[in-house]
């Protein structure tokens, strides 16, 4: 089938990950669709090494790629990518991470998609972490979702009320971007080493409250690289609190009895993760019986506002 002529704006929002945007930007020059279909927008988050070195040379050396560079000083990947979206040509905005890599079919397959799927309102696709040098043996399923593992299911599938696609790899018409009023910068996503996430969420919670079917697809498939040396306590501490800080400020903007309920909720996951612990034990694998177990604490410690 013959792809139509619908425009796709791809928006990498980036803070100081210099080393890892040449590996970014390869990908999707590499891509098995004609160049004319897809803009690259490059938003430099207030980075304070090389970005805007790299990212200009890259523009001077692949001039049969439209590249656009963008500098936006307030903190926070929301702000970038309100930012990036409000410049962007396309029908379609893309947006994808600075360490992540694009499958070569990857903007074929979305555009593809929403020719064949007029309804999507949105979409999401699967995000494979990239080990480096390899998976830590402490790594579980149930860990994997703090360094970008998604593969929410093995077949294109509308997504459920409470599930969405992640920030890293999703995808929406730019016109219901525009209708939900972008991302939220009261969660603004990462502020130094500062993490108040949930703006996904709230973006596509919003999106789902307007009618907007959102779909997942797991061929639209990106990598993302995870330095397992960078693993640390306090990364990991720093990635989970802030799901929790998010939802905090999400909840509360809702109603007390919102943030309350959702108190709950993570009590009860909580309790969840301590079964699975004795699981791990059970099955010999004793290594991934803490970070399970941390990763709820810290959630909550991050909702309560620790």
């Amino acid at each position: 089938m013959q792809l139509s002529s619908i425009k796709i704006s791809i928006v990498i929002c980036t803070y100081n990950r210099a080393q890892y945007l040449p590996d970014a930007l390869d990908s999707l020059h590499h891509q098995t669709i004609d160049k004319q279909l897809y803009e690259i927008i490059v938003v430099n988050n207030n980075s304070t090494d090389n970005t805007a070195e790299v990212c200009e040379a890259y523009i001077k050396k692949y001039r049969d790629l439209s590249i656009t560079y963008l500098l936006e000083t307030k903190q926070g990947a929301s702000f970038a990518r309100n930012s990036g979206a409000a410049i962007a040509k396309g029908e379609l905005l893309c947006f994808m991470d600075d360490d992540a890599i694009a499958y070569p079919d990857y903007v074929e397959k979305i555009i593809r998609f929403f020719d064949q799927t007029p309804d999507a309102g949105g979409l999401g696709g699967r995000i494979i972490p990239r080990y480096i040098p390899a998976e830590p043996k402490w790594m579980s399923h149930f860990v994997s979702s703090l360094v970008g593992n998604f593969d929410y299911s093995k077949e294109v599938v509308v997504f459920s009320e409470n599930k969405y696609p992640l920030e890293s790899n999703m995808i929406i018409r730019k016109k219901d971007f525009e209708a939900v009023g972008g991302f939220n910068i009261n969660l603004p996503g990462v502020q130094g080493t500062l993490r108040i996430g949930g703006e996904g969420k709230e973006f596509f919670f919003k999106l789902k409250a307007l009618g907007r079917i959102i779909y997942y697809n797991p061929q639209v498939i990106v990598e993302h690289v995870v330095e397992t040396q960078k693993l640390t306590p306090e990364y990991m501490y720093r990635v989970a609190s802030g799901i929790g800080r998010g939802e905090r400020v999400r909840t509360k903007a809702i109603s007390t009895f919102s943030f309350y309920k959702k108190i709950g909720e993570y009590c009860y996951k909580l309790t969840g993760a301590i079964v699975l612990a004795i699981i791990y034990l059970l099955k010999g694998t004793p290594a991934k019986m803490k970070p399970v177990i941390q990763f709820r604490v810290d959630a909550l410690k991050g909702l309560l506002g620790y």
